[in-house]
C-alpha cells in the first residue's frame, strides 16, 4: 500500500547564503513504511556531498551554497511504487 497524499509536503525555503537550510517531509502511509530521497531540479540528490543529510524525511543543507538553491521534490519509495510530492523551492540570497 501506498497513499497518494503526502501527510507533510515540503514547502518552499528562503535563506541567505551560508545559513542552514532544512526541507521537511513526512511522506504517504503505506505499507511498508516508505523511505524517503529528494531530487533537485529532477536529479536524484545524493547525500555523498558533506554538507547535506536525508533524515527521517528532512533534506538538511548545513551551510548553503547559491548552487543548491533550486525546485526539490520529495519522493516516497515502498515495494507498491513511488510517488512525488508538490515541489519546493529553495531559494538562497
Amino acid at each position: 500500500v501506498l497513499r497518494d497524499e503526502f501527510r507533510q509536503p515540503p514547502g518552499d525555503v528562503v535563506v541567505a547564503a551560508g545559513e542552514p537550510a532544512v526541507l521537511e517531509c513526512v511522506p504517504p502511509r503505506g505499507h511498508p513504511e516508505p523511505s524517503v530521497s529528494w531530487k533537485k531540479n529532477g536529479v536524484r540528490v545524493s547525500d555523498k556531498d558533506e554538507r547535506l543529510t536525508i533524515r527521517g524525511g528532512k533534506l538538511m543543507v548545513a551551510s548553503t551554497h547559491k548552487s543548491d538553491a533550486g525546485v526539490y521534490v520529495c519522493v516516497a519509495t515502498n515495494v507498491v511504487g513511488e510517488r512525488d510530492s508538490e515541489p519546493a523551492e529553495l531559494v538562497v540570497f
